[in-house]
């Protein structure tokens, strides 16, 4: 998928997923360190959101396997692409972590 393409998409996916419109303003690098390891690194895309009732910022970026969007809305603790990225993070360990313990039963 070529950069166009993927600006759209993860465009429309921002604007399904939280009911409202979004503009695209930036791409932010990210690097996240933990422990000296670098688990995620990539480019963060930042829509300014239009008719949200709360936020109005979402972070956007592409990951895993297979491939899927992750979209953060910038409400309180997240605050920059890198507060989004670390959420992220975090939702993606305890949904792995459930998926486990479903495995197990």
């Amino acid at each position: 998928m070529n950069k166009q393409e993927y600006m759209a998409r993860l465009q429309a996916t921002i604007q399904y997923m939280h009911n409202c419109g979004a503009v695209y303003r930036d791409t932010v690098a990210v690097r996240e360190v933990i422990d000296g390891t670098t688990p995620w690194e990539g480019d963060v895309e930042v829509f300014e959101l239009t008719g949200h009732p709360a936020a109005k910022r979402c972070y956007g970026w592409l990951c895993g396997e297979p491939e899927r969007f992750v979209t953060i809305l910038e409400l309180p603790p997240v605050t920059d692409a890198h507060s989004a990225v670390k959420l992220g993070m975090a939702s993606q360990i305890k949904k792995a972590g459930k998926r486990k313990r479903k495995r197990r039963r």
